[in-house]
């Protein structure tokens, strides 16, 4: 095994001066030597120490969604700068390129799945996916109670010893990480003086006692969460209030409130996404404690655009955690999204997940579900376009945009005799994408579990140590997947209008409408008129409702038939993140009257935005035709209100009932953006005036000025209520 001199490139170098067989041991030993070569710093200002899951110099690296990050041409500009370190920079990069993980998923595409995102029909893996590791365990048991756990496990599991090495060897990497910010701290400290001086002696005094042992208090509560958090990269905090509350509950309420603020301040800076706050057990008692409230005031404080700030609810919520809700969403950060124990609970347990662990859920990402500590349930594998599928009915598979024909045939419409015929192609077309996709899913997690499996985060999540099995490879509990279904109300709208005016009423022949939607109906004024201005979802419409009901639970019950290769099943969800107005570019003219140039599209599992002209209650209404408890993942429902509705108590009562009410019949989600119609407008004008502008998108709130003009329509679009 060739040893290497320089450590320019660390992870590489101990990766491949590793001789396991095991590449997750040879991950956690470029793991360990990163850990010493990576560069670290103590700003002051920062409070906590960490974040830094890469060198910015470093070229190859590894981190928990990406797997294997290679760069050749970073690599050959690293050596122009660097030519003296020319020869082991040459034989790294020989030696590590063929393992960049995101380049051996591409090689496993073939042209048509290529074209298939690039045209807006879907989509399937790709990444390695979000996960919610036990964050809390190591503030439990710190590293010692986790190397020991290591230790018998590996007993009772003989001829595994590169997995129990390669777990052993990540936490030492964690360890030998925090030992460097201890000695930096000191060192630090000797020339320090005042506030500063007294920060590090307590960063070096925490370093002391922590990774090894449970921290004392909510200072080191936090330092050795924050640290933990971004040693591979940094994805969702999960149920932090239930983790955190111990030790919140050791400090003084100033102290405490600090390190909250400075945390939630690291927050924003690193672009942390979910963060879960409150719930029920098992026997649906609630859990929400002082931390989840001071979780809330401190998001009203700053009113940041992350973490992505999600809190549960149920039938024992109490009373004033609903106000605090309320008091959150009037700032108009588009957060707390309320999620719906009583519907999430049951479809997880629809899929054998006891009570036990379905009330243990959290959020990741924008609004995925995991099981915290004990799955990893894909987040998310894929999407496919319901309403692009629509578009390839009519077309016999020609894409409007490209004019290349893609999946399979289901026939020439103008030959079907009945909408029920229309119908059953275009399901036929949406399982053919459904298949195609986990298919790509499928094979995107057995890379990953083959090329890139996580040692540190495996330690972390059950199931897998007890099984010598890596959290990518069928090691955790639980080990569904989740596809999610773009373009909803789009493909109803679109056909509920080919029902009525070509089947039903017969006034336009299919040759006429597919004529028309070739043209961009230019010519085609009557037939443009008709189609645009028919019922359209999200407006208590019979017709309409029942094709939502139809189309959503069709897609969902068929991807509960195919099984993830991780070991579970695939479920549905809806979550358009910052997509759907690319989605409105790729997807073409519909018979809803979108037209081939326009980005309006659904961005919620809601109505496309401002086509729900009836009322919060009416769009409610028809969202609540689908059975909730299908939905294995977020089904996103975004409504835009008012600010002055939040100005007063009347209003803000209101909107507290019908919240209310739509979790108890039955709603899984809900997320609100609280804005005034005028300043989305002035804000597009005068952008320097709204830099602080934030507004609900897709499952996550951004800034409105760093959204893409399209998009930025799309949520000025949307039904204000």
């Amino acid at each position: 095994m060739k040893k290497y001199v320089n450590r320019i490139e660390p992870f590489a170098v101990g990766f491949l001066e590793s001789d396991a067989e095991y590449i997750g041991k040879k991950i956690a030993c470029g793991m360990l030597e990163a850990s010493k070569h990576r560069k670290i710093k103590i700003d002051p200002a920062t409070f906590f120490v960490g974040g830094e899951s890469r060198n910015i110099d470093d070229i190859i690296d590894y981190t928990f969604g990406e797997g294997i990050r290679v760069s050749a041409d970073a690599v050959k500009a690293k050596i122009a700068a660097n030519p003296e370190y020319a020869d082991e920079l040459s034989d790294i990069l020989e030696k590590m390129l063929p393992l960049n993980t995101g380049s051996l998923y591409n090689a496993l595409l073939n042209d048509d799945e290529k074209h298939y995102r690039e045209f807006s029909i879907g989509w399937g893996g790709g990444w390695a996916g979000h996960a919610n590791p036990d964050f809390g365990l190591l503030l439990k048991i710190g590293t010692v109670g986790l190397k020991k756990k290591i230790s018998e496990m590996r007993a009772k599991n003989p001829g595994n010893d590169e997995f129990y090495d390669a777990a052993t060897i990540s936490v030492e990497a964690f360890e030998v990480l925090c030992e460097r910010y201890r000695k930096l701290a000191s060192t630090m400290a000797e020339t320090a003086s005042g506030k500063e001086k007294a920060h590090l002696l307590r960063l070096a005094d925490a370093f002391s006692n922590i990774p090894q042992n449970p921290p004392r208090d909510f200072f080191e509560a936090c330092q050795y969460f924050w640290i933990e958090f971004t040693f591979d990269g940094k994805d969702s905090p999960g149920n932090f209030d239930q983790y955190m509350i111990e030790f919140y509950r050791r400090s003084e309420e100033h102290d405490r409130k600090e390190c909250l603020e400075r945390l939630w301040q690291l927050f924003q800076d690193y672009r942390v996404w979910n963060l879960c706050i409150s719930g029920s057990d098992e026997s649906w008692k609630d859990e929400t404690n002082e931390l989840s409230v001071a979780i809330l005031e401190t998001a009203r404080k700053y009113k940041y655009n992350t973490p992505n700030l999600t809190v549960r609810v149920h039938r024992n919520t109490p009373e004033y955690l609903w106000q605090e809700i309320a008091q959150t969403i009037a700032t108009g950060i588009g957060m707390p999204a309320i999620y719906n124990d009583e519907v999430v609970c049951p479809a997880l347990e629809a899929l054998g997940i006891p009570p036990c662990d379905s009330h243990d859920y959290c959020m990741n990402g924008c609004n995925q579900i995991d099981i915290f500590g004990k799955s990893h349930m894909g987040l998310e594998d894929g999407e496919v376009n319901l309403a692009k599928c629509v578009s390839l009915t009519l077309s016999d598979g020609v894409c409007a945009v490209s004019g290349n024909r893609f999946g399979t045939t289901t026939g020439d419409p103008r030959y079907f005799e009945s909408f029920e015929e229309f119908l059953a192609a275009y399901k036929k077309r949406v399982e053919y994408f459904a298949d195609s996709f986990t298919c790509c899913a499928n094979r995107s997690q057995k890379l990953y579990a083959e090329y890139a499996p996580n040692p540190f985060r495996s330690n972390l999540i059950v199931g897998c140590l007890e099984s010598a099995r890596d959290m990518k490879n069928h090691g955790p509990l639980y080990n569904h997947g989740q596809m999610l279904m773009e373009g909803v109300a789009d493909a109803v709208d679109s056909l509920a209008a080919i029902k009525h005016f070509v089947y039903d009423e017969k006034k336009y022949s299919m040759d006429e409408l597919i004529a028309a939607l070739q043209q961009n109906f230019e010519g085609y004024d009557d037939l443009y008129r008709d189609f645009s201005n028919y019922h359209k979802f999200g407006n208590e419409d019979e017709e309409c409702d029942a094709i939502f009901k139809d189309i959503t639970e069709h897609f969902s019950n068929y991807l509960l038939t195919i099984k993830t290769w991780r070991g579970g099943v695939y479920g549905a969800g809806c979550s358009p993140f910052n997509r759907a107005a690319n989605y409105g570019k790729g997807t073409g003219p519909l018979p809803n009257g979108k037209t081939l140039e326009s980005s309006l599209f659904a961005d919620s599992f809601g109505a496309v935005p401002g086509c729900d002209k009836k009322g919060a209650t009416a769009l409610i209404n028809s969202v609540l035709k689908y059975d909730h408890t299908l939905a294995k993942s977020g089904l996103v429902l975004q409504l835009k209100f008012d600010k002055n509705v939040f100005e007063t108590q009347n209003g803000m009562a209101s909107f507290i009932a019908l919240a209310k009410t739509y979790v108890a019949r039955g709603g899984q989600q809900l997320s609100v953006n609280v804005v005034s119609a005028q300043d989305l407008l002035e804000a597009r004008k005068f952008p320097e005036k709204y830099k602080s502008l934030v507004v609900r998108v897709g499952g996550y709130s951004a800034y409105f000025n760093d959204l893409s003009p399209e998009l930025q329509e799309n949520i000025i679009a949307r039904t204000l209520l």
